[in-house]
C-alpha cells in the first residue's frame, strides 16, 4: 500500500475535493441508515394493527412511506453530488500524474531514453495512470461511503447484541488476511503481464512509426506475430492468475459464509427467544444485509488496488530516476555567463564511455568564435558523440568542457542548450503547423520575424504555394514535406533561436542536388558569424571550413586546415585520393567515413 499512499502524496492538493467527496459520503451513510430504522418502525406499526394495538396505523405508516420517499430523494441527490465529486477527484489525479510524469520525463538524461523504448514509456503511463486513477475513482464514488454505512451499522447491531457487532466485525479483517494470502502470487502474475504489454506496446509503437520501412522489407507478418506472441503469452499468464485468484475467492467467500451463518442463527433464535421483536429482527436482518454488501464486492476493491498498485510500481520507479534539471525553465530569459575574450568552445582531455564501452579518449582541441571546425570520422567513431556532449546530453567521465570560458559541467543543461542551435541530418520536425515548427526555440516570436527567418532559409517561396501558407499541417515528423523542405523548416527553426554557436550534422547528404543547392544556401547564412560544428558528410563541405578535426578510433588523429591536412599524409588526404576512385573497395573505404561520393 506504500505505493499508492505515494500516489496520494502527489494528489495532496485536491484534499478541498476529499472532503467533499468524505461529507457526501457521511450523508449517504446516515441515508442508508435510516431505512432499515424507518422499515423496523413500520412492522412494529403494522404488527401493533394486526394485535389491536396500534393507534391510527394507517396514518403512522402513511408518514413512515413519505420518510422513505424523502430519504430515497436526499440519497439520490448526494449521491450523485458525490459522484460529481468523485469523478472530478480522479480526472485531476489523472491529470497531475500525467503532468507529473512527462515534466519528470522532460527533465531526464538521454541515457535514460537510450534504454527504453519509446512505447513502453508510453504504455507505463497510460497503465499505470488509467488503473490507480479508475481505483481512486471507484473507492470515492462506492467504497468509501459504503465502509462508512458499515461503520454505523455495527454501532447499531452492538446495541441489540454485542456478539453479533463481534462477529460482523470480524468479517473484514478474516476477508482481508485470506486476501492477503492470495495476493504477492497476484501481483507476481500482474508484473509478468506489465512486462509483456510494455514489450509489445513498445514494438508496436516502433512498427508503426517506420510503417514504411515494414512495408518496404515486406515484414508485416513478422511484426504481427511478435505483437501476437507477448500478447498471447499474457494470455497464458491471465489464466493462471485468475485460477489462483477465484480458487482463492471460492475459500474466502466459504469461511465468510460459515460466518454468515451463526450471525443468521444468533438473530433468529433471540426472536425465536422472544429476546428481540420481531421489528428488531427485521432491522438486524437489514443490517447484516448492509454490512455484507461491501464484503461481496471487495473483492472487486481488492482487485482494483493491486492493479493500482502493480500498475503504479513502474510509473513511481520512473520518478525515482535522477534527473539532469532541477526545474523546467521558461525558453525567455535563459542565459549563460560568459568570459570575454575566452574560446568559443574547449575540450580539455575528455574521455567518454558508454554502458563501459569506451567511445571517446583523450579529447582536447579549442574552437575560436565564429570558426568552423569540420569533425571527420569513421561510422561509430564518436563524432555524433562529441557534440552529445558539448550539448550536455551526456557527462563525460573524464575531463572538462568549456563553453565561452564557462565549464558546461557547473552550468544547467538547459543553459548550455539554449546557447546552442543544432541541425539535425534528419530534419525532427513536429505534427502541427509550419509556423509552429519554425517558431519552435521561440513560441513569442512575431510572424515577420519567423517570415524572415524561413526567407533566409530559403523555406518562404515553397510555404506561400501551401494553400494555409505558415498554417499549414506538415503531419508526423513533417511527412508531408519533401527532404529539402524538411531541412529548410528546420533551419529557419535555428535561424529563429539565433545562438552563438551553431551544431550541423551535414544536413544535405541525402538530398538531391537542387534540394541540396537551396539548403546549402540557407546553411551559409545560417553559419555566418557563428562558431559552428559540422559533423561532415561531404568532402565539398569539408574544403570550405577553417579547420578539420579527424576522429581515429576515438581518439583525435590529427587538426589543421583543409590545405594543411590535404598534404599531411592522414585520414583527410587518404579521402581526397579516394573521392575520385570508381572502384568498390574505395568507395567502400568512403561510406566508412559516412561521406558521400560526388558533389
Amino acid at each position: 500500500m506504500r505505493s499508492i499512499a505515494r500516489i496520494l502524496l502527489l494528489g495532496r492538493e485536491l484534499w478541498p475535493l476529499c472532503v467533499a467527496v468524505a461529507l457526501t459520503a457521511i450523508i449517504q451513510a446516515a441515508t442508508t441508515l435510516i431505512v432499515p430504522s424507518i422499515i423496523a418502525a413500520a412492522t412494529g406499526v403494522v404488527v401493533a394493527a394486526q394485535a389491536g394495538k396500534a393507534v391510527d396505523p394507517v396514518s403512522s405508516v402513511v408518514w413512515l412511506a413519505l420518510g422513505l420517499f424523502a430519504t430515497a430523494v436526499v440519497a439520490t441527490v448526494v449521491s450523485n453530488v458525490g459522484g460529481y465529486f468523485g469523478d472530478l477527484m480522479a480526472v485531476r489525479l489523472r491529470a497531475i500524474m500525467s503532468h507529473r510524469y512527462f515534466e519528470h520525463l522532460l527533465r531526464l538524461p538521454q541515457r535514460y531514453f537510450d534504454s527504453e523504448l519509446t512505447g513502453t514509456i508510453i504504455g507505463r503511463l497510460q497503465r499505470s495512470i488509467t488503473e490507480t486513477s479508475s481505483f481512486f475513482n471507484a473507492f470515492a464514488n462506492n467504497f468509501f461511503p459504503m465502509l462508512l454505512t458499515v461503520g454505523a451499522a455495527l454501532v447499531m447491531a452492538a446495541t441489540y447484541s454485542p456478539w453479533l457487532a463481534v462477529l460482523l466485525a470480524a468479517i473484514y479483517p478474516i476477508f482481508m488476511w485470506l486476501t492477503a494470502l492470495t495476493s504477492r502470487r497476484w501481483q507476481g502474475y500482474e508484473t509478468r503481464k506489465n512486462k509483456d504489454y510494455d514489450i509489445a506496446n513498445g514494438r508496436f509503437s516502433e512498427a508503426i512509426s517506420q510503417i514504411r520501412v515494414v512495408k518496404s522489407f515486406v515484414q508485416e507478418l513478422r511484426e504481427l506475430r511478435l505483437f501476437d506472441a507477448k500478447y498471447d503469452e499474457t494470455v497464458s499468464i491471465t489464466a493462471k492468475q485468475s485460477r489462483w485468484w477465484h480458487l482463492m475467492d471460492v475459500a474466502r467467500q466459504g469461511v465468510l459464509n460459515i460466518v454468515f451463518l451463526g450471525i443468521y442463527l444468533i438473530v433468529f433464535v433471540q426472536t425465536a427467544r422472544g429476546l428481540f421483536t420481531v421489528a428488531a429482527m427485521v432491522l438486524l436482518v437489514q443490517l447484516i444485509a448492509i454490512a455484507r454488501g461491501p464484503v461481496t464486492s471487495m473483492s472487486y476493491l481488492v482487485d482494483s488496488a493491486q492493479r493500482a498498485i502493480t500498475g503504479s510500481k513502474d510509473y513511481l520507479e520512473a520518478l525515482t530516476e535522477r534527473p539532469e534539471t532541477g526545474s523546467l525553465p521558461e525558453v525567455a530569459g535563459m542565459t549563460m555567463p560568459g568570459i570575454a575574450d575566452a574560446p568559443a568552445i574547449e575540450f580539455e582531455h575528455v574521455s567518454f564511455s558508454y554502458d563501459e564501452t569506451p567511445v571517446l579518449s583523450d579529447i582536447s582541441f579549442v574552437v575560436e568564435p565564429g570558426e568552423r571546425i569540420a569533425i571527420v570520422g569513421e561510422s561509430g567513431g564518436g563524432k555524433t558523440t562529441l557534440t552529445s556532449l558539448l550539448l550536455a546530453l551526456y557527462q563525460p567521465s573524464h575531463g572538462l568542457i568549456r563553453l565561452a570560458g564557462v565549464n558546461i559541467a557547473d552550468q544547467p543543461a538547459t543553459s548550455i542548450r539554449s546557447h546552442i542551435a543544432v541541425v539535425f541530418q534528419d530534419a525532427s520536425l513536429f505534427s502541427g503547423a509550419i509556423r509552429e515548427n519554425i517558431s519552435y526555440a521561440r513560441p513569442d516570436a512575431s510572424d515577420d520575424q519567423i517570415e524572415q527567418a524561413a526567407r533566409r532559409a530559403n523555406a518562404h517561396e515553397f510555404i506561400e504555394h501551401f494553400p494555409n501558407a505558415y498554417d499549414s499541417q506538415i503531419g508526423e515528423r513533417g511527412l508531408k514535406l519533401s527532404g529539402g523542405q524538411r531541412q529548410r523548416i528546420a533551419i529557419a527553426r535555428a535561424m529563429l533561436k539565433d545562438a552563438p554557436v551553431l551544431i550541423l550534422d551535414e544536413a544535405t547528404s541525402s538530398l538531391d542536388s537542387r534540394s541540396e543547392r537551396l539548403v546549402q544556401d540557407g546553411l551559409d547564412d545560417l553559419m555566418a558569424d557563428r562558431t559552428t560544428i559540422i559533423i561532415a558528410h561531404r568532402l565539398s563541405t569539408i574544403a570550405s571550413v577553417d579547420r578539420i578535426i579527424t576522429i581515429v578510433d576515438g581518439r583525435i588523429g590529427e587538426i589543421g586546415t583543409p590545405d594543411e591536412l590535404a598534404v599531411s599524409g592522414g585520414v583527410y588526404a587518404e579521402l581526397l585520393a579516394l573521392q575520385g576512385s570508381a572502384s568498390k573497395r574505395d568507395r567502400k573505404r568512403l561510406h566508412q567515413f559516412d561521406i558521400v561520393s560526388g558533389h
